[in-house]
């Protein structure tokens, strides 16, 4: 977590210590907290608004957004509340539900979202996601509560398939420009190997249920709230091979040890890894620093024999104001200038994939140093369509913890692929829908 001292201001956030549990004081601002958000400066000049955010060190983008926003708004200072990522979701449900007065809160994906603004934690935006700056932001639909917006996208992101060249071309496999699934567990047996005394797997595949259940409904076009989980039965058979086969680490030792997926791939210890475009900043990152050699490139998500064209999934990473926010009029301020052509052009330029596109923007983007520029790679920026990866309603949360618990019981082998798909269907259709 980030320390700071700031003067002028009443206290300490003892609520935000207790909850988030660190040594080091947070002494952000505190004030009473109040039914309603208060106004941008609280009466006097300079402001300093505070932010929630994940793994500060290990994602430049806040730190692109933070920089560009305090130089076109010299009074406004911006503090960071950095939080753990695995810690991240469960910190921010209990300051909201605890009263906490952070400013904005940056909403890492919809599941979380849905559940805060169903419960009136956070101010009102339809303004600003009706305005004309942001009229044509990917994602924006994602965050419309009732014909309410709560939330504003700044990012979208999709998957793709991440691979290593220097595997492929000592293999003498050309670029994966269009697998499927069968074709991607063979590849990743085939590059399965012993190198300098440690083992490279074929591929990883990370512990988050979406890596299954989230492609499996995009190219089925399999419903996540329908409490019929049938679609999830050919890609379970795919991962549970790729581990059976050794071909990918198993889900328990990757569990158990807390896997990272940037190490996995910027230590050489995978050939490919299924991830999201957001990782496309943190190794363009690595490699400009000199923390890895890996040569990379991109390639489109496998796909469903028979398909046309290329499906994957994805979600927009948006901010949001705190219901009792300190400084509500700058923080919608920052949350219209980080979904605007500003806030764009300030993330394009470290490799994050903005929600603002433009023709423009896209030629930054290939542009930046250290991007592969093939045709492959450019072809798996572009598919022809990018699925939810968790549609958005009042059951949201609840469903994606059923489904994350039973994915995990398939996974580690506590259940069959069969049982846990059942128990899915009959969980959510008695905990959820009855």
């Amino acid at each position: 977590m980030i320390a700071s001292n700031m003067s002028g201001r009443a206290g300490v956030r003892r609520h935000l210590m207790k909850t988030l549990g660190v040594a080091a004081a947070l002494s952000l601002a505190v004030t009473a907290c109040g039914g309603s958000a208060k106004s941008a400066d609280g009466g006097g000049g300079n402001v300093t608004l505070t932010v929630t955010v994940w793994n500060l060190a290990k994602t430049p983008e806040f730190k692109a957004l933070f920089d560009a926003f305090q130089q076109a708004n010299p009074t406004i200072k911006i503090q960071p509340v950095d939080i753990l990522a695995d810690d991240y979701a469960e910190k921010v449900t209990t300051m909201l539900a605890g009263g906490d007065d952070t400013d904005v809160i940056t909403m890492k994906n919809v599941t979380d979202y849905s559940r805060y603004s169903s419960r009136g934690q956070l101010l009102e935006l339809t303004d600003l996601a009706k305005s004309a700056d942001t009229a044509k932001l990917a994602g924006l639909d994602a965050f419309k509560v009732s014909d309410k917006y709560f939330a504003l996208p700044y990012r979208q992101d999709f998957w793709l398939l991440y691979y290593n060249k220097t595997y492929f071309d000592k293999a003498g496999v050309k670029a994966p420009a269009a697998l499927t699934w069968d074709e991607y567990a063979k590849l990743a047996q085939q590059l399965t190997k012993t190198e300098g005394g440690k083992k490279v797997y074929g591929t990883y595949q990370h512990t988050w249920r979406s890596v299954v259940q989230a492609i499996s409904a995009a190219q089925t076009g399999g419903d996540q709230l329908s409490g019929d989980y049938s679609f999830f039965a050919d890609q379970y058979a795919t991962a549970l091979g790729l581990q059976k086969a050794g071909a990918a680490l198993d889900f328990g030792t990757a569990t158990s040890q807390k896997s990272d997926y940037r190490t996995m791939f910027e230590t050489g210890a995978t050939a490919m890894m299924p991830m999201g475009t957001w990782y496309i900043s943190g190794i363009l990152e690595a490699k400009a620093n000199g923390k890895t050699d890996v040569d990379w490139a991109l390639a489109p998500m496998p796909q469903r024999p028979g398909g046309s064209g290329v499906t994957t999934f994805g979600s927009p990473t948006a901010f949001a104001v705190n219901k009792k926010a300190e400084h509500a009029d700058a923080a919608k301020k920052f949350v219209q200038f980080a979904a605007g052509k500003a806030g764009a052009e300030a993330i394009t330029k470290v490799g994050v994939v903005p929600a603002l596109q433009s023709p423009e923007i896209t030629d930054t983007y290939f542009s930046i140093k250290g991007m592969p520029t093939d045709e492959v790679s450019k072809k798996a920026f572009s598919p022809d369509k990018v699925v939810l990866e968790m549609p958005v309603s009042e059951h949201s949360s609840d469903i994606d913890t059923i489904l994350k618990e039973e994915h995990e019981l398939i996974m580690v082998g506590d259940k069959s692929a069969a049982d846990g798909i059942r128990s899915m269907n009959e969980r959510v259709k008695s905990e959820v829908l009855n």
